[in-house]
């Protein structure tokens, strides 16, 4: 038999645009801090007792921040497209997202709602190879990797600059 508190009703949170429970914010801090990941906040989240769980919801943006994953987006939708790419191209770039599955993200969640731009369609061609690759082609799967960190490079290198 399960205990009382866990099969009691709970409220969901929105976080990061969908709604969860509070308790799995907080165990997924205390899975973070057990796999070994730092952040000044996290502790404090894994450690939440049950009548602190209203606190839950900011103290997982707070260590989404400290862990600079935490992501702002505009408030017009194809702005907020755009800039998930270049942030997301911006960690496949400095290697904090796997390429494979960065490149998917651009590919699923953002060129298709874009219409898939011009801009994109090298990350996208990237994402292909990846997600398809096989041995049988002649060319690893860290080579195609590298190319993927490096169309990433090349997207944010053609980031336009707002005008002043």
């Amino acid at each position: 038999m399960r205990p009382a508190s866990l099969c009691e009703p709970q409220e969901p949170t929105l976080l990061a645009n969908r709604f969860i429970l509070k308790r799995s914010v907080i165990q997924a801090g205390l899975d973070a801090l057990t796999a070994g990941v730092e952040s000044p906040s996290l502790a404090m989240l894994a450690g939440l007792l049950r009548s602190e769980e209203p606190e839950a919801p900011a103290l997982f943006d707070q260590v989404l921040e400290e862990l600079g994953l935490l992501f702002h987006p505009p408030a017009d939708p194809r702005a907020a497209k755009w800039a998930m790419a270049y942030w997301i191209a911006g960690q496949i770039a400095d290697e904090s997202l796997d390429p494979a599955a960065g490149t998917h993200l651009i590919w699923a969640d953002i060129a298709y709602d874009l219409g898939y731009p011009e801009e994109l369609e090298p990350l996208v061609q990237c994402a292909h190879n990846l997600d398809g690759w096989e041995e049988s082609w002649g060319v690893s799967f860290e080579k195609l990797s590298r190319e993927a960190i490096e169309a990433a490079k090349q997207f944010l290198n053609k980031r336009p600059t707002a005008e002043n």
